[in-house]
């Protein structure tokens, strides 16, 4: 049985589109595509698909990932053609490699996201976020399906900054960053956010992050806020970086049977 990693995006309108819907359109493209699925055991089989830590629904990505398993094998860049023309505009696959070590999910320990605020003065939002970033810890309350929620937003940001409209992505990895287009100030007062988030329990979401802007500082965007993963992978630690969680699949050497 061979795995195949995907990575996929959700542009334009179709960030819109909640994990259940992507479920269901990658699924029939899967079908449409005539990929040689593996298949779970049971009196209701269905294809072997794992998918890591989607983004919320209303949320642009340029890194979202899943995992396949196949019946038999096949080459993960043809196979990535044909899922690509099978699925709608903005939901591109993007990268297929295949899986060669174990944990992918494990590896995804952190987000770098960019946040376009229209109506914001570029200097007001640098203060906010100094005052944001010189804080120990900033709660915020959000509803759950488990009720009302309270956490600390600034344990989980390792990086926040209001940056340029530059292609630099504060990844250790290359992102398609047809995404920034969208994400361009116009005429009028626009502020953009670069900010690395690490995977907690419970999950703090760039909008979490926003409320601990206006706890701190005050900060109240006129219009929704809108937010673009740019990727997500390994933390490194030392430069505060995201790298690229298929680089282990590309770097393994398969070993030989029968070799020392």
């Amino acid at each position: 049985m061979q795995r195949i990693r995907l990575r996929y995006t959700k542009r334009g309108r179709l960030r819109f589109t909640s994990h259940r819907d992507f479920q269901r359109a990658f699924e029939r493209a899967l079908r449409r595509a005539e990929v040689p699925m593996a298949y779970s055991a049971g009196f209701t089989p269905h294809p072997k698909v794992s998918y890591a830590n989607a983004a919320p629904t209303g949320v642009g990505s340029e890194a979202e990932y899943l995992e396949i398993a196949l019946a038999r094998s096949v080459d993960p860049e043809k196979l990535r053609l044909l899922l690509d023309e099978s699925l709608p505009a903005g939901l591109d696959v993007i990268e297929a490699v295949e899986a060669r070590t174990s944990g992918l999910a494990e590896r995804l320990e952190a987000s770098v996201w960019q946040v376009r605020l229209d109506g914001v003065d570029p200097a007001e939002a640098r203060q906010a976020v100094a005052a944001f970033l010189a804080a120990e810890i900033v709660e915020v309350q959000r509803k759950t399906k488990n009720g009302i929620r309270t956490f600390d937003t600034r344990g989980a940001v390792t990086r926040l900054e209001v940056v340029d409209d530059t292609p630099d992505n504060g990844a250790g990895h290359d992102a398609d960053m047809s995404e920034q287009g969208a994400d361009r100030p116009q005429d009028r007062a626009c502020a953009i956010l670069r900010l690395v988030v690490r995977h907690l329990t419970p999950a703090v979401r760039p909008d979490d992050v926003l409320s601990g802007l206006h706890a701190t500082a005050d900060l109240a965007p006129p219009v929704p806020a809108a937010v673009t993963r740019l990727a997500q992978g390994p933390l490194d630690e030392e430069s505060g970086t995201v790298t690229d969680p298929l680089a282990h699949d590309r770097d393994a050497v398969t070993v030989p049977a029968g070799s020392a």
